[in-house]
């Protein structure tokens, strides 16, 4: 059962002691799930001492959010943040981007955006979303993001685990953790490693119900909506030569580092879809933005 599963099953146990009608046996079962929550605690943070390489621990993204229900998480947000950053920057970079980290605190990352790919409207948008969601990833406990940019803002991308307080009527709140997308957010498909893509061509992949061409250019992936910006056509057939995408029913070229602008005409663009590569390689893509 993984994580998503466990977390669910928490989640559906603890909405049912709230519905207890028996204020006695809320504060009961209440009582019991914090000495369950403390004893797990102490333990944990005994593991977290014994062990030569905390921060390998917290890596695993269910420990990591158990480690920060619990307060034992040994990396600081700033550098959690920092490193989320880090991570999607050269996506970031790719469409013309990039960020910068202002401040981490009281629950909130501020950071900057600069840049656009000018004529893409969609480009911030997905700047945006790949932030959001690799500050959601690695550090849940930041709850908001503020992001100042130089384009319109785009939807907040939740966390895959969110660090959420129980509150149950007449007690303290007791820390657990919330699984799920907001039903108008970003859907995140995990698509594995794609070693297919070393052989220099497209690859179509269904997303969430729709069709998208990866790309790999060098060291560097991107992904698109796998549809012709100028004649509609499937991208599956395209041809990739360095950074440039031809469909190979119209002839229409463009540039898969800079979102998919077109090379004979700057007002038409491929569409971008939000990527990034995550340990060994495997490829996550957003649609729904």
């Amino acid at each position: 059962m993984d994580g998503q599963q466990l977390v669910a099953r928490v989640e559906a146990a603890l909405e049912d002691v709230e519905a207890l009608p028996d204020p006695v046996a809320r504060r009961a079962a209440t009582a019991a799930v914090r000495a369950v929550l403390d004893l797990y605690g102490e333990g944990l943070a005994r593991v977290v001492e014994l062990v030569d390489r905390p921060r390998e621990l917290a890596a695993d993204e269910l420990v990591g959010h158990l480690l920060l229900v619990h307060g034992l998480h040994p990396e600081p947000v700033r550098e959690r943040v920092a490193r989320a950053l880090d991570e999607v920057r050269p996506y970031l970079q790719s469409h013309g981007g990039d960020v910068e980290l202002l401040e981490v605190g009281e629950g909130t990352a501020r950071v900057h955006l600069v840049g656009s790919c000018h004529g893409c409207p969609s480009s911030a948008l997905t700047l945006r979303l790949a932030v959001e969601e690799a500050i959601a990833r690695h550090a849940p406990d930041v709850e908001h993001v503020d992001a100042g940019e130089d384009a319109a803002p785009a939807p907040p991308a939740p966390a895959l685990l969110q660090i959420q307080p129980l509150q149950v009527p007449g007690t303290a709140a007791v820390p657990t953790a919330a699984a799920g997308f907001a039903a108008d957010g970003p859907r995140w498909t995990t698509l594995g490693a794609l070693p297919e893509l070393d052989d220099g061509r497209p690859v179509v992949r269904a997303v969430d119900g729709q069709a998208a061409v990866l790309l790999a250019v060098g060291e560097d992936r991107y992904a698109y909506r796998a549809a012709c910006a100028a004649c509609g056509a499937s991208l599956g057939d395209a041809q990739l030569e360095e950074a440039t995408l031809t469909c190979a029913a119209c002839g229409h070229a463009f540039d898969a580092r800079r979102a998919g602008r077109s090379l004979q005409d700057p007002g038409v663009h491929l569409d971008p879809l939000p990527l990034l590569v995550g340990e060994a390689g495997v490829v996550r893509v957003a649609v729904g933005a």
